[in-house]
């Protein structure tokens, strides 16, 4: 740009002689104008639009309170095992009304059954979404699933593509094993794929196209019945959800959008021992597999989030709060005085945080590392009192909530945190392109949205 403004600002001294005299130079010049346009052009990162997105919300049958489960698992749990989950779930920051896949009393889970709830979530999911859109399905040229720890052959993608029977050259990915933290793994993959311009995605018809990106976790096939409490900690906390994201990078498709994808950041502790075992699948004593939670798990937690946000920083907070960071950094590391590392106020860079409803402890950790009012905590405790743990879909849960209050106006940043195993912490920015108005959203919060929040000794009971 700066080239061309010094060119046109030389030909307006020229007269008619002098371009005459000079037409091979000008020629010349005008062949760059328009190379360096093409390169400019073809070379910046294309815009991506989030369409919409619906959550599931499973049926009533599925409800279960934290009483009547103890109840059920009275007979599949000895006495000490059953009191550890009672005491557990007293303190998970979870109501009475989240959602468990039971299909037999006492749980006795099958891979038809754990077949059956991918069905049901994935489905309700997508018929949700293509409704709010009115997106014809055949119009999605990509297809990305993620569920970590429910992997069957066919692959759930393929599901997809069997059920609504798309056309041979949809492009599917299965993402399998990255814990909570998928669904934002889900979008950086998606942005990529949107981003692509060359031949062979044109000639298939997917260079302007849409992204549909599904997060599922199938709960009953991680369901621990056993004796150690690092396995039974699971139980008390995830329950049924899933979410379908409708994203595009059609120009055309801005106006009739929600948000627009503005920074994804990724980070990956998995160089790190710890890290890396504090969530992990394999076999306990007896031969039976289950997830297993490492007692080192909020530690490392906190160290990736630390590790996020130093690169995330720079890329949203005001100038100010970056220098005040980096005087705090100069002092501790340069001058070795003894103060608390200054935690940038990352209220000044958002309107929302939706971070992962991984569990009580883990929002008071967040709370505390990014110094948070209870305000900005409401939809993350709602979604985890409402829903539970519904793993990488509780995000969109949080964006819901806040949709449902009519709390989204036009260029409100939005900012979604995961953590998953690995150990991954991973952030997305969206900014809001208009308002949301509440009385014209359809989602799980909608019919009984006026009955939150709850007061925050439900929270604690």
């Amino acid at each position: 740009m700066p080239i061309l403004v010094a060119m046109l600002l030389h030909l307006s001294t020229l007269t008619i002689e002098d371009l005459m005299n000079h037409f091979a130079m000008l020629k010349f010049c005008s062949t760059l104008v328009v190379f360096l346009a093409t390169v400019y052009f073809m070379s910046r990162p294309r815009n991506v639009y989030l369409v919409d997105f619906s959550c599931y919300k499973p049926h009533e049958r599925f409800m279960m309170s934290k009483q009547l489960m103890i109840e059920n698992m009275s007979n599949i749990f000895d006495e000490e095992s059953l009191m550890f989950q009672k005491k557990i779930l007293e303190r998970s920051g979870l109501g009475d009304k989240t959602y468990i896949p039971i299909h037999t009393i006492p749980f006795k889970y099958t891979f038809s059954s754990y077949l059956n709830e991918a069905e049901e979530e994935i489905f309700g999911a997508i018929d949700d979404l293509l409704a709010k859109t009115r997106v014809k399905i055949g119009d999605i040229g990509i297809i990305i699933v993620n569920s970590s720890l429910f992997n069957p052959s066919p692959s759930l993608s393929s599901m997809i593509v069997n059920h609504y029977k798309l056309g041979v050259n949809v492009i599917t990915y299965n993402l399998g094993g990255m814990g909570c933290s998928a669904g934002l793994i889900s979008v950086d993959l998606a942005n990529r794929l949107l981003q692509v311009r060359n031949s062979s995605y044109r000639d298939r018809g997917q260079a302007n196209t849409y992204a549909l990106i599904v997060s599922a976790e199938i709960v009953s096939s991680a369901f621990y019945i056993g004796k150690q409490r690092s396995r039974l900690l699971p139980n008390c906390l995830f329950r049924m959800g899933s979410s379908a994201i409708l994203l595009s990078n059609r120009s055309s498709d801005r106006r009739f959008s929600k948000y627009q994808l503005m920074h994804v950041v990724r980070t990956h502790k998995g160089a790190d021992d710890r890290a890396y075992r504090c969530a992990y699948i394999d076999e306990d004593e007896n031969g039976k597999r289950s997830v297993s939670l490492s007692k080192d798990l909020m530690a490392v937690a906190g160290e990736a989030l630390k590790t996020n946000i130093t690169t995330l920083g720079p890329l949203v907070l005001p100038m100010s709060e970056q220098l005040l960071f980096f005087a705090s950094l100069i002092a501790r590391k340069v001058f070795k005085t003894k103060m608390k590392p200054y935690i940038p106020d990352f209220k000044m860079a958002f309107e929302h945080f939706c971070i992962h409803a991984g569990g009580r402890a883990v929002l008071d950790e967040l709370q505390k590392n990014l110094d948070l009012p209870e305000f900005l905590m409401e939809p993350s405790r709602m979604t985890l009192y409402r829903f539970g743990n519904t793993s990488s879909s509780s995000i969109w849960y949080n964006l819901a909530y806040s949709e449902a209050k009519g709390r989204i106006k036009k260029g409100d940043r939005v900012w979604q945190i995961g953590f998953g195993s690995g150990f991954k912490c991973n952030s997305v920015v969206w900014c809001a392109l208009r308002v949301v108005d509440a009385a014209k959203e359809k989602n799980p919060w909608t019919d009984e949205i006026q009955d939150f929040p709850v007061h925050r000794s439900l929270l604690d009971a």
